[in-house]
């Protein structure tokens, strides 16, 4: 067909059919699949919006939840002093020995026990033997009482130094003049660690049943 053959009427008729059909066909395909879009995007926006609108809520109790944050790391912290959670022999040794030092006792000897495994922790103990003045075992032994890190003594025996075999040391030795006692015990230290069956075993080495 020529369209230079049809009149004008007909012609604007044929394009008004042919842009129809052209909007209709994006209607149906491009603007249907925006339209689509952004009907998905607004569900997006409106659960966004929801949770925003929830968390909002709690603005006030941030600063609340920090400073409650704040504090546990502060007690975990103190915690970790009291029952670390590891086994720092050497520390534990080097602290029992500045307290002696600080109170005029001497250390003569540290002999392992067998540690053994609790729940939540681990019992590591040490035999002790230590001489001094009869007031600078006191002052250690309230020095040991009063430390951060918990440790108990125990199976405490105490003798003169004329008759040290009193105490069960392990040798004598050549004990200085203002020297007056000899003493042996049991000093226990903790660690923390995750749960494990209950046993003993060598220091050092897992315990077993």
């Amino acid at each position: 067909m020529n369209l230079g053959e049809l009149s004008g009427l007909k012609l604007l008729g044929i394009l008004v059919l042919a842009g129809a059909v052209v909007t209709g066909g994006l209607y149906y395909t491009v603007f249907k699949s925006q339209r689509e879009d952004n009907a998905a995007a607004q569900v997006r926006l409106q659960a966004k919006l929801r949770e925003n609108a929830e968390l909002e809520a709690y603005r006030p109790k941030l600063a609340d939840i920090e400073r409650q944050l704040a504090s546990l790391k502060q007690q975990l912290e103190i915690e970790r002093r009291i029952v670390p959670d590891e086994k720092e022999v050497d520390n534990f040794m080097r602290m029992v020995a500045e307290e002696a030092r600080k109170a005029g006792v001497e250390v003569r000897r540290y002999t392992a026990r067998p540690y053994a495994n609790r729940d939540f922790y681990t019992e590591v103990p040490f035999e002790v033997e230590i001489d001094g003045s009869y007031r600078s075992m006191l002052e250690f032994f309230d020095r040991v009482g009063k430390l951060e890190r918990i440790m108990n003594v125990s199976n405490l025996l105490v003798a003169s130094t004329r008759k040290p075999a009193d105490a069960h040391p392990k040798k004598t030795y050549q004990y200085a003049a203002n020297e007056s006692v000899v003493a042996t015990c049991v000093t226990t230290t903790y660690f923390s660690h995750d749960m494990e069956p209950a046993g003993a075993g060598k220091p050092g080495t897992p315990a077993k049943k």
